[in-house]
């Protein structure tokens, strides 16, 4: 098999996507052999292997610095669908986007998703991704009934809570590092309709959205706030909150599926467009847009659980620089505290950040051994790459869920200590017992490189 080596992030490959992390940082090298049948074996490298879906984690737990990237995308054939009981099969490199186009018309919608449809299967167990309905459904993983795992050092693995079950749970939210999964079935959860019942919410500072959390949890399945990240004083931590519930279909008509984005942005904006001033006057308008009290709307999904997929490769926003994203959990009740501090550090620092999500996680159980998810409140930012003055900010942020016991989460990380990693995740020797002995990433060898 012909090897390729690219220098990441690229413009151009074989297949039209840039082989990269979505945040443009950091610059890497790797080669690229392509895995193109799953019953085949995967083209390991000897010692430095990662699988690669979408490339949408945000930092370099999707890179493999030095390494061999293997692009699972030809991995993308659906294999057996109950449409009575909604248990799906397909492989590992099939898109949540091309499963909510086969499931949401036959009345079946995926159980949780995050803020984008382009992420593989794969990806998304490999990250125990999670969405606006943790606090019901929890992470991706709890709806994973089992998957095909192929490991270097032996034979193919069907793995699950009854089959080779530690291994099941080191996979899921393992980023990769087990082995390469081929297939999996997970399971869908029935709607009527492809229509979301939304209520937005203004709300006046930080103590307003923890009470509207709380109330809205119990009476909606997905709930969700934008924040505006440079408010200050009485105002810090307003934003909008969004609550939502599938809405109630009366025929299949009402089952339409979304539309193929098709707007680009075709070049990268310079880096002085996102900047406090721009920003500020974003946030204003974003949050005076919405009016005093409840709003109701009933709305398509796409743009209630998808809204920065309408404007494809809008990671361009941010320059050639790239960007990072930085995404904290504390638990309660030192979270409240903990998420006014963090967001009075950024208000004072000046550093824009327009994409700023807030939620409370809630207490299912990741079933993954390093899942990100827990109970608690979670805070996440993205922060155009400026050099060192973003690395101080990020190192006061660190402090800040160090002292609260919180965490960072792996697949949008690009920068954290080995040290804080440890800290965060002290698990990690224990899950460190089923890397497959070919897989390693760049993310994983930065943070364990001096334990």
């Amino acid at each position: 098999m012909a090897i390729a080596t690219v220098t990441l992030p690229v413009e151009r490959k074989p297949n039209g996507a840039a082989l990269a992390s979505w945040g443009r940082y950091p610059r890497q090298t790797a080669q690229v052999r392509p895995w193109f049948w799953s019953d085949e074996t995967p083209p390991w490298g000897e010692g430095r292997s990662l699988a690669y879906g979408l490339g949408r984690s945000y930092g370099d737990s999707c890179l493999n610095e030095g390494g061999v990237l293997v692009p699972t995308r030809s991995l993308n054939h659906f294999i057996a669908f109950d449409p009575a009981s909604g248990e799906l099969t397909c492989e590992a490199g099939v898109t949540l986007d091309e499963i909510l186009q086969f499931a949401v018309p036959r009345g079946w919608f995926l159980p949780t998703m995050p803020g984008t449809k382009f992420v593989t299967l794969g990806g998304a167990i490999a990250n125990d991704i999670h969405g606006k309905n943790h606090h019901r459904a929890g992470t991706f993983g709890r709806h994973v009934q089992w998957l095909e795992l192929v490991r270097s050092d032996g034979p193919r693995l069907r793995c699950s809570e009854k089959s080779e079950p530690e291994l099941f749970r080191a996979t899921i939210g393992g980023l990769g590092l087990t082995g390469f999964i081929a297939q999996a079935t997970i399971q869908l959860r029935p709607i009527t309709s492809a229509a979301m019942d939304v209520v937005s919410t203004r709300f006046a500072n930080l103590e307003e959205f923890f009470e509207l959390s709380a109330a809205a949890d119990k009476d909606f399945e997905y709930t969700v706030a934008w924040v505006d990240s440079l408010a200050r004083g009485k105002k810090l931590g307003r934003g909008i909150f969004m609550a939502g519930n599938h809405a109630v279909g009366q025929s299949p008509e009402d089952l339409r599926v979304h539309r193929v984005p098709r707007a680009r942005l075709p070049f990268n904006l310079p880096g002085f467009v996102l900047n406090p001033w721009s920003v500020g006057l974003f946030n204003q308008c974003y949050f005076h847009k919405q009016r005093p009290g409840a709003r109701r709307a009933r709305v398509h999904y796409d743009p209630f659980f998808f809204p920065l997929d309408a404007l494809r490769d809008w990671n361009r926003l941010y320059g050639r620089r790239g960007f990072f994203q930085y995404q904290s959990v504390v638990p309660l009740p030192d979270g409240r505290a903990a998420t006014a501090a963090m967001l009075a550090r950024i208000s004072r620092s000046g550093q824009a950040s327009f994409l700023a999500v807030l939620k409370l996680f809630g207490s299912p159980a990741s079933p993954g051994m390093m899942s990100f998810p827990r109970p608690g409140v979670t805070l996440a930012l993205d922060f155009p790459n400026r050099g060192e003055e973003t690395e101080r900010l990020f190192a006061d942020l660190d402090a800040i869920v160090r002292e609260a016991g919180g965490s960072l989460y792996p697949a949008k990380d690009a920068r954290m200590r080995g040290e804080d990693f440890r800290r965060f995740y002290p698990q990690w020797e224990a899950f460190a017992h089923f890397l497959d002995p070919y897989c390693s990433s760049s993310f994983w060898r930065r943070v364990t490189a001096s334990a």
